[in-house]
């Protein structure tokens, strides 16, 4: 692996706003360059400092000399040099930091014009601005933890509920990796037999390999690659949202819906028909699980393309959600059973269907069970609603989480989140596929082998140790500047 060049790097690591801004510094000249820019209250300066230690001190404006001037003259107001803030910094050596190198961070107050100018000092003596991603890369390139894992990061960064979270910590510990390593392992010794043979080709009946036993565990091997890839679709929808259509005809209030789960007004609402022309998405978190709704057009007979293009995306839509909720007008539900039955069942195969009548507060009690009655066969959740008026809102908030077949995370568990994962394990997959095939043909060991070193190179791409600087730098660019 290339290793990235040696400059010696700082970012802000901290939001704006906040009242204790960080700075993080990291490369071979890193504690050198803090120090100069950096005087301590008392004692040794900062490159003659343990590690592991927090040292509070002054950052001047300039730099020029500083280290000349005695200690009791640095506070006294200058033309050339004042106080820009009192910070505390942190020092770590190499390997011992996050990146493996040398590293600092400074903390100073929150304020933009105090950060802006200590970047500013850092630069003027040595450092150069830290590239999307660069302080986990470099930890990868380090050898501080494996590629997956550093892809973890950015997942923990980003987790917006408890599921993802306890996801993207049980990826960070190296759950996953240990699982692909142990694969690894044994494909290698499946490999290396098959390769011991090929250098005895001369001598047929030598066979260091027993076949059965390469067939048992290449079947074990695929089935915990199947099972890894399998849970790609669990581990999309928790990392993403579970995805919810909401799906009826113009003016059942699918808008209103959205807007009163949001608590925001997301959507256009109007009594004019057809209204909602494109899809609105949004998120919320109900009791640790992110549901992803969805707003589609409203399904009807209509001459205008816009619309209509609307309408395909609703029905787009419909075939990528897990939990479809059909809303319906109990005011005005001509035709709708057999609309819902030709051309909204068809769609929900596998998915969970919500009927939803809306307007409940028009409806009277003898209203209600007719359209109970009128449904009755389709054997699916029934809920009455007023989504203008939150009436049993939470009643459907709870059927969407009771309903969300996802299993009890732990951070113990192993379920695949990152499409690169889910696409190098498929090929993995294909090719341990191929092996079992080829033993059960009775295919010579030189094509089982090349099998074989595929299904290894696939594994190998995941955790990092045959990926090129072009993979990297797509995984990195995507993470925040300072991480």
């Amino acid at each position: 692996m290339k290793m990235i060049n040696q400059d010696t790097i700082c970012a802000i690591a901290t939001a704006q706003g906040g009242a204790i801004g960080i700075i993080r510094v990291s490369g071979p000249q890193a504690i050198e360059i803090t120090s100069r820019i950096f005087t301590p209250s008392q004692g040794k300066p900062l490159t003659e400092r343990e590690p592991y230690t927090l040292t509070f001190g002054k950052i001047f404006s300039s730099t020029k000399n500083i280290n000349n001037i005695p200690q009791e003259k640095r506070s006294i107001p200058s033309p050339t040099i004042a106080i820009i803030d009192e910070v505390l910094v942190s020092l770590f050596r190499s390997p011992h930091s996050y990146t493996g190198e040398d590293s600092t961070e400074i903390m100073c107050h929150g304020s933009s014009y105090i950060l802006q100018q200590v970047i500013q000092l850092l630069t003027e003596n040595g450092c150069r601005t830290a590239l999307p991603g660069e302080y986990t890369q470099r930890a990868f390139l380090n050898g501080k933890m494996d590629l997956s894992q550093a892809e973890a990061v950015a997942d923990l960064i980003a987790s917006s509920s408890a599921a993802t979270h306890r996801l993207a910590m049980s990826q960070m510990r190296g759950g996953f990796s240990k699982e692909l390593s142990n694969l690894r392992n044994q494909l290698l010794h499946i490999t290396s037999l098959m390769e011991l043979e090929l250098d005895f080709s001369d001598h047929e009946e030598l066979e260091f390999a027993n076949r059965e036993e390469l067939n048992s565990l290449a079947s074990h091997i695929e089935q915990v690659i199947s099972r890894l890839a399998h849970s790609f679709s669990v581990g999309n929808a928790i990392k993403n949202g579970i995805p919810v259509a909401i799906i009826g005809e113009t003016n059942a209030g699918k808008s209103t819906l959205l807007n009163t789960l949001l608590n925001e007004e997301k959507a256009i609402v109007s009594n004019i028909h057809g209204t909602t022309r494109d899809v609105i998405e949004d998120t919320i978190n109900l009791e640790g699980i992110t549901f992803r709704f969805i707003d589609t057009a409203g399904i009807r007979q209509t001459t205008d393309t816009i619309e209509n293009l609307g309408i395909e995306r609703t029905f787009q839509k419909m075939d990528q959600a897990r939990i479809i909720l059909w809303m319906i007008d109990p005011t005005d539900h001509k035709n709708q059973y057999e609309k819902l039955k030709s051309q909204i069942l068809p769609h929900c195969e596998g998915k969970q269907l919500i009927l939803i009548f809306n307007k409940s507060d028009l409806l009277s009690p003898l209203d209600k069970e007719k359209l109970l009655n009128m449904f009755a066969n389709l054997q699916t959740k029934q809920l009455f609603i007023s989504a203008k008026n939150r009436e049993n809102i939470d009643t459907l908030e709870k059927i969407l989480v009771q309903v969300t077949t996802l299993p009890g995370i732990n951070q113990n568990d192993i379920i695949v989140t990152n499409v690169r994962h889910y696409e190098a394990l498929t090929r993995a997959l294909d090719a341990i596929h191929r092996v079992k095939e080829g033993l059960q043909l009775g295919l010579s060991g030189d094509l089982i082998s090349e099998d074989l070193k595929l299904c290894i190179f696939h594994l190998s791409d995941i955790i990092g140790d045959v990926t090129n600087d072009e993979v990297l730098g797509n995984i990195f660019k995507n993470f925040c500047i300072g991480k």
